[in-house]
C-alpha cells in the first residue's frame, strides 16, 4: 500500500465484502471479536452487520478488544500507563532502542516514533470504527429502540474517549465524526477548546442515551455512570468545578452499583465493587496486561520498574505502598514494581480485568472541584475517604489552596501508573516543568507529544507541527 495514504484513508480502503455466513459462524462459535476470524475492521460499514443485534452487538465489543490491545489505553508497554509514566516521574526504562520505552523515559520522543504514531492511528482507527457503528445504527430497520440506544451511547462515548486523550496528548487535533474518508484525509486540526466542546456534546448524548444498569454483569461495556466519570474528568480538566462536581456525584449516588471496598487487594480484581468500566481479556484464564508488563520476579529489571522519586513520597504507613509496590533485589540493590494487578500470568479462570474508571478517583474530581468552589467540608470528607482507606489520618489541609494541593499529592499515590494520570495533572495544573525539570532532555515543549511525521506529509492540513519538533 502507498506510504503516503493516511490511516483514515487506510481503513476506508481496507473495505472488502464479507458475507453473512462469516457473521452467522462468528456467533454459532462464539467468538468476541471479528478479528478472530480475519476480517477486517471495515466489515463495520457493511449494512448487513446491523441487521441482527448480536452482529451488532460484536462489532461495538470490537472495538473494546482493539482498544485493549493496541490502543492508548492497552496496559502493554505501548499504552500510556507504561509510555507517560516514563515520560513523568513514576517509571524507569530498562529497555533501549527506537521501539521501547527508552524514548520516552529520556523525553527524546521524535516526530518518526513508531509508537507515537501508533497511538495516533489506533486512536482513529477506533473513532472511525465507532462512528461506522452510529451510522449503521441509525440506518438499521432491524434494531430495536432500546438497542440502538444502547450501541449509539457506547459509540458516541468511545469516540468521545478516544478524542480526550488524543487533545490531551497533542494538542489541537481534528475531531472525526465521519466515514467518509475522501472528507477524513483533508480534514484539519481545530482549537483543544473547540475538540473539549464536541466531546462534551457526545457524552451530553451518550448520558442521555445509556442506561444506569450494565447490559453485562462483568462491567465490560459502559452505562450511564460510566459516561459521567469521564464527563466528570473532562470538566475537572476544563475546569468547570460545578459541573464536576455535579457529575462526580450522579456516579458515588448509584450505591446499590458501587459500594466502597475497604481492601486493597480487592480493589482490583475484575468483580470489584468500585469499578466503573473495565476491558476484559482476549479469553478466560487470561489476566490484564498491566500486570505482564510491570511484574517482574527477579533484579535487575529488564523493561521498566517503578521510580525511587515515586516510591519515596509515598508515608511510610501509607498502606497503599505496602499492598500496591512490591520490591525486588538481586541481594545488593532493589528495585521496585507496580503491584496493582497481581496475576502476571494465566490462571484458571481470569480474575482481574483491566479497569479504565473507578471511584476512587471520582472521589477525588470531587474534593477537588468542590474545594474550587469553597465547600472545604465537602472537599475534606471526600479526600478523608480516600486516606482512611490507605490508613492515614484525616487531612490537616485548612484552606482550600492547601487542600487542592493535597488533593493531587492524594492522586499521585491513588492513581500511580494508571492511564497518564500523574502526566494529565502536572499539565492541566501548570507543574510539568518544575516537576520534571530534573530529568536529563526534559523541555517546556515536551508537555504535547509530536503529531507523527507521515501523517504530516499525507496530509498538508495538520500542519504545523507542534512547537518543539
Amino acid at each position: 500500500m502507498n506510504q503516503n495514504t493516511t490511516i483514515l484513508e487506510k481503513i476506508q480502503r481496507s473495505i472488502l465484502i464479507t458475507s453473512l455466513i462469516s457473521f452467522c459462524s462468528c456467533i454459532l462459535f462464539g467468538c468476541d471479536s471479528f478479528v478472530d476470524i480475519d476480517q477486517p475492521d471495515s466489515q463495520l460499514t457493511r449494512p448487513a452487520v446491523f441487521q441482527s443485534k448480536s452482529t451488532a452487538t460484536a462489532a461495538m465489543t470490537d472495538i473494546y478488544a482493539q482498544m485493549r490491545d493496541n490502543g492508548i489505553l492497552t496496559g502493554k508497554l505501548a499504552g500510556i500507563s507504561n509510555l507517560l509514566g516514563n515520560y513523568t516521574d513514576e517509571l524507569v526504562a530498562y529497555e533501549s532502542g527506537a521501539y521501547s520505552s527508552e524514548p520516552f523515559y529520556n523525553n527524546a520522543v521524535l516526530p518518526s516514533n513508531a509508537i507515537v504514531l501508533s497511538k495516533w492511528n489506533a486512536a482513529y482507527n477506533q473513532i472511525y470504527a465507532a462512528n461506522a457503528v452510529i451510522d449503521g445504527v441509525n440506518n438499521s430497520v432491524v434494531l430495536t429502540a432500546e438497542d440502538k440506544n444502547q450501541l449509539r451511547g457506547e459509540a458516541l462515548f468511545v469516540r468521545a474517549l478516544n478524542h480526550f486523550y488524543l487533545v490531551n496528548i497533542f494538542g489541537d487535533i481534528p475531531y472525526i465524526v465521519s466515514t467518509d474518508y475522501k472528507a477524513n484525509s483533508k480534514v484539519s486540526r481545530i482549537s483543544a477548546n473547540e475538540v473539549y466542546s464536541k466531546l462534551i456534546d457526545d457524552l451530553k448524548t451518550a448520558v442521555d442515551l445509556l442506561s444506569p444498569l450494565y447490559v453485562t454483569s462483568e462491567r465490560v461495556r459502559p452505562n450511564k455512570a460510566t459516561v459521567q466519570a469521564l464527563l466528570a474528568r473532562v470538566y475537572l480538566y476544563t475546569e468547570q468545578w460545578e459541573q464536576s462536581s455535579n457529575m462526580a456525584s450522579a456516579v458515588l449516588n448509584n450505591e446499590y452499583l458501587y459500594s466502597w471496598e475497604n481492601n486493597l487487594d480487592k480493589v482490583f480484581l475484575k468483580d470489584s465493587s468500585t469499578t466503573i468500566w473495565q476491558l476484559s481479556p482476549d479469553y478466560d484464564g487470561q489476566n490484564t496486561q498491566e500486570a505482564a508488563a510491570f511484574i517482574f520476579p527477579s533484579a535487575p529489571p529488564t523493561l521498566v520498574a517503578l521510580s525511587n522519586t515515586l516510591v519515596e513520597s509515598f508515608l511510610p504507613n501509607d498502606l497503599r505502598k505496602n499492598h500496591w509496590i512490591r520490591s525486588v533485589t538481586d541481594g545488593n540493590n532493589i528495585w521496585f514494581h507496580a503491584f496493582k494487578y497481581k496475576q502476571d500470568s494465566d490462571t484458571g479462570s481470569s480474575s482481574e480485568y483491566s479497569i479504565i474508571f473507578r471511584t476512587a478517583e471520582q472521589y477525588l474530581i470531587r474534593a477537588e472541584a468542590r474545594a474550587h468552589q469553597g465547600d472545604l467540608i465537602g472537599a475534606k470528607e471526600d479526600l478523608n475517604k480516600i486516606r482512611s482507606n490507605a490508613g492515614l489520618p484525616n487531612t490537616g489541609a485548612l484552606t482550600a489552596v492547601h487542600i487542592i494541593e493535597a488533593v493531587l499529592e492524594e492522586r499521585r499515590h491513588e492513581l500511580f501508573t494508571e492511564h497518564g494520570h500523574r502526566f494529565f495533572d502536572l499539565k492541566r495544573t501548570g507543574r510539568l516543568d518544575s516537576a520534571l525539570n530534573y530529568k536529563n532532555g526534559w523541555e517546556s515543549t515536551d508537555s504535547l507529544w509530536p503529531l507523527p511525521q507521515s501523517e504530516l506529509l499525507t496530509n498538508p492540513f495538520l500542519t504545523p507541527q507542534n512547537p518543539g519538533y
